[in-house]
């Protein structure tokens, strides 16, 4: 008798994994739409991805929810927005408390699936080591034979950014035959730039061609998902890192073999139109799979009889390396907003990193010698506090609506469903990333867990408090000197940045802006040493930054930005900033190397 139900039981789990599939998600790096043929650029040279999508479904509207890898890959490996969770900010590596969110690996493995991942992880999460989740980091294809059902990971970096670093010249694709973006200066060495980035897109496109190769005599190609995609978009500059869609539109290409016919969303070949956000990976690889899905997902499942439908994407940015933002947009098939809540920082401020880039070099030169326009100028200029763009009229985002009362009502749809999505989903970017992290430490808690307590961090005043500083309208200044006394250092903050960006339009009372050179909140303390020196009073603004560098203050990377943006030089600081220790994960040593 137990030998009958023991072998009942193998019998039934080896039926279970025959019906389940293998999936082979292809990832690779950096790359958006426009460099692959499919999509419709005549001079990239993919063909193997071409061929898969040939084979199987392509995705139009498929988008990264950050334009950076370490965000981006922080939300896929949760399920969990990482605006949501505190791991948004670039290479910073908070915790989140894992007792309660599992890897998506995790719930596969629980599911009986073997797990591998070969091998990028980049998670930007701490408390767990990445690799901890897998059963392998290699492929060995017999292996995965023997291991059915299976879902593995091949990360290909030849499409990486630094992969568009070194020598332009002596490309195999010419600088003749490239599309430039509108917001590019056609000038030689970004033509080259161009060329020798498609040089890389090929090597990784054959990169993807040998694994279906392999696949292909493993036998398991009939029992297998296979899946590609970047992991966000780019990679020439203002595209990778920025929210445009030149940074989050991404390929997705799926191909479903006949024994899994139910999952596919049409006949192979099929262009899909639904958006897809890359939260929704996450479930709709875990439900395709029969693995749990908790309730703590974001996403939604956008394969297979139970899909679900998506209006808006949301996408965020803030901190990448050493240069601080804060940006949300949101859109639809058509329309793209993004709300800009420090549009006194650059687009195109340097970034040590960015800067290897020969492209990135002559773009800044080119704009210098003031040979640049409106268009391709505008990177190296400040943002206004809203952007609005067609993307079906205008796909690379150059021409800004936001102020042409025909698109009011779209405008404020699209803002709406911003605020309702920041409620929903705990947006923990609403205050200065330190200033989180040091209240979040100071009341013993995971970023993930000190957002979601409305006592500690007030999202909805701060939503309120930032709408108010974004007005830009004199008539908000009563109550913005009101709200620089309030009990919250998150609310005095936006009411400090409300000053400072209506500085221009209006005159200030000096003496109420003087008396937040000693707020708690160093943040507070950083803007309203900024508006008094645009006053005028640059002595006591400098001896406010200088006071913060040299006791390491927690807000110590911002000042560094200031002082930059502010374009007067160091001088007044050298000692100062090198004296601070206050790290920030490095990138304050990198604002230092810069200045």
């Amino acid at each position: 008798m137990k030998y009958c139900l023991t072998f009942l039981l193998l019998a039934g789990a080896s039926a279970s994994a025959a019906d389940r599939p293998n999936i082979l998600w292809l990832t690779c790096e950096d790359n958006n739409v426009n460099w692959v043929g499919c999509y419709g650029n005549p001079h990239a040279d993919t063909p193997n991805i071409d061929a898969l999508a040939a084979k199987g479904f392509q995705y139009m509207h498929c988008y990264a929810n950050a334009p950076v890898c370490a965000p981006s890959r922080s939300t896929w490996i949760t399920g969990v927005h990482a605006i949501s969770m505190g791991t948004h900010p670039m290479r910073s590596r908070y915790p989140i408390p894992h007792d309660r969110i599992k890897y998506y690996p995790d719930l596969l493995k629980k599911a009986g699936y073997y797990v591998g991942n070969s091998r990028k992880t980049d998670y930007n999460i701490g408390g767990r080591p990445d690799k901890d989740a897998w059963d392998t980091d290699k492929v060995n294809w017999d292996q995965l034979k023997k291991q059915q059902p299976f879902f593995m990971v091949i990360n290909n970096t030849k499409s990486h950014e630094s992969k568009a670093f070194g020598d332009v010249n002596n490309t195999t694709h010419s600088p003749d035959d490239v599309r430039l973006a509108k917001y590019h200066p056609d000038i030689p060495d970004i033509r080259k730039n161009y060329a020798h980035y498609h040089d890389q897109m090929k090597k990784m496109d054959a990169d993807i061609g040998k694994a279906l190769a392999a696949l292909e005599r493993s036998g398991m190609a009939e029992n297998t998902i296979v899946v590609h995609n970047s992991d966000h978009g780019g990679v020439i500059a203002r595209s990778k890192r920025f929210l445009f869609n030149s940074g989050t539109h991404c390929p997705l290409i799926i191909r479903i073999p006949e024994k899994f016919k139910h999952l596919r969303p049409g006949k192979p070949g099929t262009k899909v139109d639904r958006i897809v956000s890359f939260i929704d990976m996450t479930k709709t690889w875990l439900k395709i799979c029969g693995a749990e899905t908790p309730d703590y997902l974001q996403g939604k499942v956008f394969l297979g009889p139970d899909a679900e439908s998506r209006d808006y994407h949301v996408s965020f940015r803030s901190r990448m390396d050493e240069r601080c933002d804060n940006v949300r947009a949101i859109r639809d098939k058509r329309f793209l907003y993004i709300r800009n809540y420090m549009p006194y920082a650059p687009w195109g401020q340097h970034l040590n990193y960015l800067w290897i880039m020969r492209a990135t070099q002559a773009w800044e030169a080119h704009h210098k010698a003031g040979k640049t326009n409106a268009i391709t100028g505008r990177f190296f200029g400040t943002k206004p506090m809203e952007e609005l763009y067609d993307t079906t009229a205008d796909p690379d985002n150059v021409h800004n609506l936001i102020d042409d009362p025909k698109y009011a009502k779209e405008i404020a749809r699209l803002s709406q469903e911003l605020d309702r999505w920041q409620v929903k989903h705990y947006d923990s970017g609403l205050l200065p990333e330190s200033e989180v992290v040091k209240r979040a430490e100071d009341s013993g808690k995971t970023i993930y867990d000190y957002v979601r307590d409305a006592s500690l961090y007030d999202l909805k005043a701060y939503q309120q408090a930032s709408a108010l500083a974004l007005e830009q309208d004199p008539k908000n200044l009563s109550r913005l000197y009101a709200d620089l006394k309030h009990a919250d250092g998150g609310v005095r903050y936006w009411a400090m940045v409300g000053c400072f960006n209506l500085q221009k339009q209006t005159k200030l009372n000096i003496d109420v802006i003087r008396k937040s050179l000693d707020d708690d909140s160093h943040h507070v303390r950083v803007m309203a040493a900024w508006i008094l020196y645009r006053n005028g009073d640059k002595q006591t603004a400098q001896d406010c930054w200088n006071d913060l560098l040299k006791n390491d203050s927690y807000a110590s990377l911002k000042v560094f930005n200031v002082i930059d943006w502010i374009g007067d030089g160091t001088k007044p600081y050298a000692e100062s900033m090198k004296a601070c220790e206050f790290s920030h994960g490095g990138y304050v040593a990198r604002m230092k190397q810069y200045l």
